[in-house]
């Protein structure tokens, strides 16, 4: 049997995760499936994410009406179940974590709730909570990386726990998060404790970059630049990636043991549909990195996905796109500012949307 052209990416040091979970497919052994056809290597989840599982199925319905009974409030319900499917997800796992070096990969992604994405002490706290919820060493806890959540990132980190930090769209952003993390296992370690088994990685956000900024380049007649400022945002991402973690500073913790805060790749589905729906992975393979991929994306590229070492290609371009943006006039730092406030509010309506579906279904007779 021919590999997979999903599985064929990890040839090039990329891990391929699923952004998606619902029972169905932990049950029916479809995601067991994907770990030994595809090579998949990981789950991400969010609010959004768990709406739709939630919403459209009944296999919750038991659940809901069984916890419902002592949850103190509705959100805590929702956290109640989707730490089952989580602790169910990260089991299946397992094997992976412990493949090859442990903890490199086999990591679940649970999201602290959207409506504290611009507090810092209540993301910590909740942090923790579902960390010790979930109890399993493959959970990843993913937390915005807003300014108010770059505090709580350096944290979480200084207490051992594992973070997804989401929602990054900028640059200057993208650094302060390797910043936090550094500096978060600086405190764990001086508070005399080991960091090798504490992992990282940094949502970097594609396709809704250029869903805001191709209107603006067809406006100006820049029409052979539509589709390549998030793939060049990207590419630069990964040139402060480098630096940063090949620092004096990084290598004395690298000697503890300490792993690399790695980037993924996230918003990957094609949203215009002039593009090749499996643009944004083909552009962007290249090691030490991580793709998050929803379902129909990666049946796209199973079927004609094309593999390939790209993230370092065409650097001078990606340098010379973001220059010529300026030219332009077109701000991209207020551009991902404006991404991220609408980021917490797509994450926050769903979420409601979400807690009020929970709440019919508990008082339903």
């Amino acid at each position: 049997m021919a590999t997979s052209n999903v599985k064929q990416i990890h040839d090039f040091g990329q891990s391929i995760w699923l952004d998606f979970i619902d029972r169905e497919i932990i049950s029916s052994g479809k995601l067991k499936k994907l770990i030994d056809e595809d090579g998949v290597r990981g789950v991400t989840s969010n609010p959004a994410i768990f709406e739709k599982a939630i919403s459209s199925s009944s296999d919750y319905d038991a659940d809901v009406k069984e916890l419902g009974a002592n949850a103190e409030t509705t959100e805590k319900l929702f956290f109640e179940l989707a730490v089952k499917d989580i602790q169910a997800a990260c089991d299946i796992f397992d094997s992976v974590y412990n493949e090859g070096v442990v903890g490199a990969d086999g990591y679940v992604s649970l999201e602290v709730s959207p409506f504290l994405a611009l507090d810092t002490e209540g993301t910590i706290k909740q942090a923790e909570e579902l960390w010790n919820k979930v109890d399993r060493k493959n959970v990843m806890i993913k937390i915005p990386g807003t300014k108010p959540g770059l505090q709580a990132i350096r944290e979480t980190i200084a207490k051992g726990i594992n973070v997804n930090v989401t929602l990054l769209f900028g640059l200057e952003r993208y650094e302060a998060v390797t910043e936090a993390y550094i500096s978060g296992l600086e405190d764990h370690l001086a508070a005399g404790h080991k960091i090798a088994h504490i992992s990282s990685v940094a949502s970097f956000f594609l396709s809704r970059i250029d869903v805001v900024v191709d209107p603006l380049l067809e406006e100006k007649g820049e029409k052979e630049l539509v589709g390549e400022v998030a793939v060049a945002s990207a590419k630069k991402a990964y040139e402060i990636y480098k630096r940063v973690f090949s620092t004096e500073r990084w290598k004395k913790l690298e000697e503890q043991g300490a792993k690399p805060q790695r980037l993924l790749w996230a918003s990957t589905g094609s949203k215009n549909p002039a593009f090749k729906d499996t643009k944004y992975v083909e552009a962007l393979i290249g090691p030490d990195t991580v793709d998050t991929v929803p379902l129909e994306t990666i049946d796209a590229f199973r079927d004609h996905g094309v593999a390939a070492n790209t993230l370092e290609q065409g650097l001078d371009k990606a340098t010379e796109t973001l220059a010529k943006l300026k030219e332009l006039g077109i701000d991209l730092d207020a551009i991902t500012q404006q991404l991220e406030d609408e980021g917490i509010e797509k994450f926050n309506k769903p979420f409601e949307k979400l807690l009020k579906a929970i709440e019919d279904q508990k008082n339903k007779a």
